[in-house]
């Protein structure tokens, strides 16, 4: 039985002696690459920067050193059918991906491309992420994600959807293991805004970036409210209120240039340690101002950001979450050029106490500090947690709990400055002894004790006063006498709870050679899965 010849799909092969040779097959490559490269059509572009918004590739030109950048997968396409996709088929799906360096350093990237699709991803644009990020994950570098994308493709359906869940399964993977930047620069709605919510950092840029889980016309539907884009879930929205957003900016330029100094401040992997960077300030510089930066009267207010530029290499720091639970400033900073992860409480927002965001705040910007290796300088100034019935009711035991839970289980060297008053639970909290601190160093205008003298007094001495012919004269005397005996600057000092009280106008040298001696500091934790922190 013959079997009938199959149908030829295409035009025939060209015989051997009619294959193009190899330079003519190189500039066809070459055609395809700058296809790729160029993008659709030059409208495309123009709209693109109507919304004032870069391309793809001109978001990697400033993210990377010049000519470091090399594309991964820039003709792949995609391979679906129907509602007319099997007709456009442009390259790289949406997607440009990556490595290049960042101040010398190798760093990947995807960017989505809002010009194909939308920046919609589909199965071949997911694969090309998950095919970068474990690059990064392998390589040990960080992984910057650059995206301005509309979501899943509807019309690859539930394929869509399962390629946002290797990158959501891979984002989770890399927590902790090789530093993770999302930079928003366009929209990011429904489960693709987890994968921000997953990494390290996110930064976000006003008027063009926005992030919800549910968009406005859904909101408008089920509740009945009335909400533009930015007003739902824009830059300062999240920079402000939800704490989404670490960093916003006015542009995509300073946006990118803040990421390649962030990048400067951090390892390339949990294995390595934040790059060292020399400085001509001096290690023994002697911070006289600091006498005058902070008042002895612990009712006064002052903005600890003067403490931090003090004592800082050349007075330099980059602040995280700088717009959200001011009450708490985190920021990373050089001294003596090594990275260091300095939180600290704010006397001029709330009088520095902690609250549920500022307890959210501090948690995470530890155990960010500890995965990377990076030391925490704590400086302390805390009249305790903020009471309140909503405070209460929403969770301040949970929440707070998240803060001691950091803070205990962070094995890198861990230095606690008290400033002034340390006050109940919330010095405990904050990087005491008692909770596992390395060096505790405090000023002579410290104040540490379970409450303040005129609270503490009230209480021990209540039925005294109330019996008193002159009450107020008499809480007066008792609140000097509870000072005098239980609150004076070297009652800490004298039981080992604090290392050495110490002059202000030496901090920095007395930091920049604790942290010399703890560099090499190891302490194992117990053998386990892992620990199940408050939520």
């Amino acid at each position: 039985m013959t079997l009938a010849a199959e149908p030829s799909i295409g035009p025939p092969l060209p015989q051997l002696a009619e294959r193009p040779d190899l330079a003519t097959r190189t500039a066809e490559s070459r055609s395809c690459h700058e296809e790729a490269r160029r993008g659709p059509d030059e409208k495309a572009t123009q709209r693109q920067h109507a919304r004032g918004k870069l391309t793809a590739h001109e978001r990697i030109a400033l993210l990377f050193d010049a000519g470091s950048f090399t594309e991964v997968e820039p003709l792949r396409r995609h391979r679906a059918t129907g509602f007319g996709l099997e007709f456009k088929r442009p390259y790289t799906d949406g997607v440009v991906t990556g490595w290049g360096t960042v101040h010398g350093r190798t760093v990947f990237v995807y960017a989505h491309d809002f010009r194909i699709f939308g920046g919609a991803l589909g199965e071949a644009h997911a694969e090309k992420i998950h095919k970068v990020m474990d690059l990064a994950e392998s390589a040990g570098a960080p992984l910057v994600a650059l995206c301005d994308g509309a979501g899943a493709r509807i019309q690859e359906g539930v394929t869509a959807l399962a390629g946002y869940g290797g990158i959501f399964r891979r984002n989770a993977r890399c927590s902790g293991v090789i530093p993770q930047i999302s930079v928003m620069l366009g929209p990011c709605a429904g489960g693709a805004a987890y994968s921000p919510a997953l990494t390290d950092f996110v930064f976000m840029v006003r008027g063009t970036s926005q992030m919800f889980i549910t968009g406005p016309d859904v909101v408008q539907a089920v509740t009945g409210e009335k909400i533009d884009h930015n007003g739902l879930g824009g830059a300062d929205i999240h920079a402000t209120a939800t704490g989404v957003a670490a960093f916003v900016h006015d542009d995509e330029e300073s946006c990118l240039e803040e990421v390649r100094h962030l990048l400067s401040l951090l390892p390339s992997n949990n294995r390595e340690l934040p790059p060292h960077e020399p400085t001509d300030d001096p290690a023994d510089r002697r911070t006289e101002a600091l006498l005058d930066l902070v008042p002895a009267d612990p009712a006064r207010s002052y903005d600890v950001k003067d403490v931090i530029t003090e004592i800082t290499d050349d007075g330099d720091y980059t602040e995280v979450h700088a717009h959200w639970a001011a009450n708490v400033v985190c920021a990373l900073a050089r001294l003596d050029g090594q990275v260091v992860g300095i939180v600290a409480n704010q006397p001029s927002s709330y009088a520095g106490v902690l609250d549920i965001s500022a307890s959210e705040k501090a948690a995470r910007f530890v155990q960010t500090c500890d995965a990377f290796s990076i030391p925490i300088v704590t400086l302390v100034d805390v009249p305790g947690f903020l009471p309140g019935r909503d405070q209460e009711h929403g969770g301040i035991i949970r929440h707070g709990a998240k803060l001691l839970y950091a803070y205990c289980n962070a094995t890198v060297p861990r230095i606690q400055v008290i400033l002034r008053k340390a006050y109940g639970g919330a010095y405990i909290v904050l990087d005491s002894r008692s909770i596992g601190s390395d060096l505790s160093f405090a000023w002579p205008s410290n104040e540490i004790a379970v409450m303040g003298a005129e609270g503490a007094a009230n209480v021990v001495f209540r039925r005294e006063i109330a019996a008193s012919p002159d009450p107020e004269a008499t809480r007066t005397r008792l609140i000097e006498e509870y000072r005098s005996e239980l609150m004076h600057p070297y009652y800490a000092a004298e039981r080992g709870l604090v290392d050495d009280v110490i002059d202000p106008v030496d901090t920095r040298r007395i930091l920049i050679s604790s942290l010399a001696m703890l560099r090499a500091k190891h302490a194992p934790l117990p053998e386990r899965k892992h620990g199940n922190p408050p939520v």
